[in-house]
């Protein structure tokens, strides 16, 4: 919860992203590797072959991530989703945003298995 808390601000740093991008394509650069994240897709590997959006409601998020985290509520846990999109969205260095040719895959109704199908669906057809 202390890191979630705090990966906006430090995010927002652009000597940190810089250094953190330079590490995260030097890991990917090496192959074989499934990567998740807010910028993956538009600044870290803008070539990827694949991706794929992830998107759910608030409602769902929140109850997917009070489901993890133990000693938290929904109404916390919305909150502080809602705070992190939009601190994200809004920071001047590469602000959160889908990259134009990912595609958006709405979660909110599919649970985790269905939605580990789809992605590998997604993966099959794009490759």
């Amino acid at each position: 919860a202390e890191v979630t808390a705090a990966v906006s601000a430090v995010s927002a740093v652009p000597e940190v992203r810089r250094r953190l991008v330079a590490e995260q394509r030097e890991i990917i650069g090496e192959g074989g590797i499934v990567v998740e994240g807010r910028d993956i897709g538009t600044v870290v590997v803008p070539d990827a072959p694949v991706k794929i959006y992830l998107t759910a409601s608030a409602d769902a998020r929140a109850l997917r991530r009070t489901a993890e985290l133990a000693g938290t509520t929904v109404q916390a846990q919305k909150a502080a989703m809602a705070r992190r999109d939009t601190l994200d969205s809004t920071r001047k260095a590469d602000p959160l945003a889908m990259a134009a040719d990912a595609v958006e895959l709405d979660t909110t109704p599919l649970n985790l298995d269905e939605v580990i199908a789809e992605i590998l669906r997604l993966i099959k057809e794009k490759t």
